[in-house]
């Protein structure tokens, strides 16, 4: 049997045969409530604050008197009540020659009692123990960034099997079965409205604040709010594929992934630990035996040695930030996939858009229709033309035309004529709908109108005759994101002086959009290999370089790039799969917020090392003149360990 735990989430992962009783009853000397993970956890009943703080409470009595009538023995029994928890491990691991920090202080406590520094020895337990509340309240509030978003999506819904509803539990219920959601009621599973309309506020999925109006054909998600009307919706995912299910596992699998600067303090903890160890003796024994010091005085030395080289504030000091930052970010609708990529975000250089679905909506509209013929039927004519062509332009000029099939005009001897458009027969005259190549001649003034149009971006339609008579023109635009131009003004705003485009486009469609949106420099006519040796070229002039694409055609850039983020996740596998960083609600203006989300990050796990090194090495000079005592030990150990806590706490506050 082996187990892995994840810190960040805290959750244990059993790979074996176990049960849930024998698991808690492994848990019970740490008072660890373990139950499934599909589960809500169980609510414990409250205790009194008595028997929680009552250990700390007696040995805060007893160190009072003790320091009242200066008697030995009160500060022992202090030492003993405050110190159970910590002398349980701490005893238990020296056995084991497992030297972590409960078995450093349990070293140094029983030290200074050896030596007669009972007073000493009383205060270091009280404020370690002290210290270990903070510590776990602050860590419980980072792990509640994530915990959260688990108890969205309820564990049960009413389904419709055979005529009759029924309450059941979300592992139970099956794809394709009808579930009835009522206003104010969260929605249990993923799935496609099939009848009603509602506003729904997907918050919880993709951090949008302003609910979503949803009909019939409309997608919802797991653990969202249904605001307003009744809705049937069909289960379109099990409960384990759901995305708020992906996005727990993701942002879990994350917070357990070790960042490069996490790496780093690890592998520098490993050897730390024992040379503060041999320092200490050192330092007790030395002076002792060379130079016919204090005996006592300098195994009290060695012993707040021992306490300052509790390597815990250097520890804690990444994996809060990162476990912080990654819920924080999931909760605003960023999905993360680990604390490398975090890391990274912050030092990209320069950034790449895909066109097509990123920087615009990736659904065309009519942006221009020029009628020359006088005729009012003349769009609706070339709509029914238009429903029996498979161009992906088509659904464009049957939307701008409102056709619909109650008002059908009827369309004989249709032909699509391969590079050039169509053509078909509607009440007994031919009309053809192309480009330039189906039409021999056309006007100077009509040509001249075609060029300002392309020149605007547009891909333009000429409407016209089996005479060649031409009646019209319609032009049809990939509508940009009204936030595009905002995010590459933020963009520069934070540093990146770099960003690019790449699409399929032709030149001037691309140059055109590039400029309305404010990119820095346009590739056009690109395949989907041109873009990943782009992106090649890129790392090797930038070194850290982000992609930002759908996740679909431009899989192979963006698991090339530093960093590929996929905008969209929640409603497709393949963002989730394929990027590091998903945007889930399709909004590019949260990219600013992960990037200054990212660096500050690495501004506070910098910070963070920094501080516990600096005041370690600080607290250790004074053992040079003598002045290192248990009380400034203690600061420099439990003090910088709470502060980096705190510190890495402050992500939660970052906002867009």
């Amino acid at each position: 049997m082996d187990a892995k735990v994840n810190f960040g989430a805290s959750k244990l992962t059993v790979f074996g045969s176990t049960t849930i009783e024998q698991l808690h009853e492994a848990g019970a000397f740490e008072k660890l409530t373990i139950f499934p993970e599909k589960e809500k956890p169980p609510v414990a009943p409250k205790e009194p604050i008595w028997k929680r703080f009552g250990l700390l409470g007696l040995s805060l009595l007893f160190l009072a008197a003790g320091t009242i009538f200066s008697e030995n023995i009160l500060f022992a029994a202090a030492i003993l009540f405050g110190g159970y928890p910590l002398f349980k491990i701490g005893l238990k691991n020296l056995i084991h020659l497992d030297f972590d920090m409960k078995t450093l202080m349990t070293i140094a406590i029983i030290g200074a009692a050896i030596i007669g520094e009972w007073s000493e020895g009383a205060v270091v337990v009280i404020l370690f123990a002290i210290s270990e509340v903070l510590e776990r309240y602050s860590m419980d509030k980072a792990r509640n960034s994530i915990r959260s978003l688990m108890e969205m999506a309820p564990t049960e819904a009413v389904v419709v099997r055979n005529g009759k509803e029924i309450l059941l539990k979300a592992e139970d219920i099956e794809v394709g079965d009808l579930m009835l959601v009522k206003p104010g009621q969260m929605i249990a599973m993923d799935g496609i409205i099939v009848d009603g309309h509602s506003s729904i506020n997907q918050a919880a999925i993709t951090g949008e604040s302003v609910p979503v109006e949803k009909a019939v054909n409309d997608e919802v998600f797991a653990g969202t709010l249904n605001e307003e009307g009744f809705l049937k919706i069909k289960v379109s995912r099990l409960v384990d594929d759901t995305a708020i299910a992906k996005i727990i596992h993701l942002v879990e699998e994350a917070q357990a992934e070790k960042a490069p600067s996490q790496q780093f303090v690890d592998r520098f903890a490993k050897y730390y630990t024992p040379v503060i160890m041999l320092i200490a003796a050192l330092v007790a024994v030395v002076p002792p035996l060379l130079f016919a010091a204090s005996w006592q005085e300098w195994i009290y030395q060695g012993l707040a040695v021992l306490v300052v080289g509790c390597p815990c504030a250097l520890v804690i000091s990444t994996p809060v930030a990162i476990v912080t930052a990654i819920g924080n970010a999931a909760r605003n609708g960023v999905l993360i996939k680990g604390g490398s990529y975090l890391e990274e975000l912050g030092a990209v250089k320069a950034i790449a858009f895909d066109k097509t679905g990123t920087l615009t909506k990736g659904s065309p509209v009519v942006t221009d229709f020029i009628n020359y013929s006088g005729d009012e039927n003349l769009l609706v004519i070339i709509a029914a033309l238009e429903t029996k062509s498979q161009h992906p332009l088509a659904s464009a000029i049957i939307r701008k035309a409102a056709y619909l099939e109650s008002n059908v005009v009827e369309v004989t001897e249709f032909t699509s004529i391969t590079g050039k458009g169509i053509k078909g027969v509607v009440n007994g005259v031919e009309y053809r709908v192309g480009n330039t190549k189906l039409f021999e001649s056309i006007p100077s003034e009509i040509d001249d109108q075609i060029s300002v149009l392309q020149n605007e971006g547009k891909t333009v339609m000429i409407v016209g005759t089996a005479s060649l008579e031409i009646l019209g023109l319609i032009a049809v635009a990939d509508e940009v994101r009204a936030s595009s131009r905002a995010v590459m003004e933020r963009l520069r705003q934070q540093g990146i002086q770099h960003t690019f485009m790449l699409t399929g486009d032709n030149k001037a469609t691309a140059a055109s959009i590039g400029r309305h949106v404010g990119i820095t420099a346009v590739q056009a006519e690109l395949l989907p290999e041109d873009k990943l040796t782009f992106i090649k070229k890129l790392k090797s002039q930038f070194g850290s370089v982000a992609m930002v694409g759908d996740g679909v055609n431009d899989a192979p850039a963006l698991a090339t790039a530093t960093v590929g983020i996929a905008m969209g996740g929640a409603g497709t596998d393949t963002a989730l799969e394929t990027a590091d960083i998903a945007l889930m609600n399709d909004d590019l203006k949260k990219l600013p917020f992960t990037i200054k989300l990212s660096r500050k990050t690495l501004r506070i796990i910098k910070q963070n090392i920094t501080l516990s090194l600096v005041v370690k090495l600080a607290a250790l000079l004074l053992v040079v003149p003598g002045w290192l005592t248990l009380w400034i030990a203690i600061f420099a150990d439990m003090g910088v360990t709470l502060l980096v806590t705190f510190n890495g706490l402050r992500l939660l506050r970052v906002k867009e």
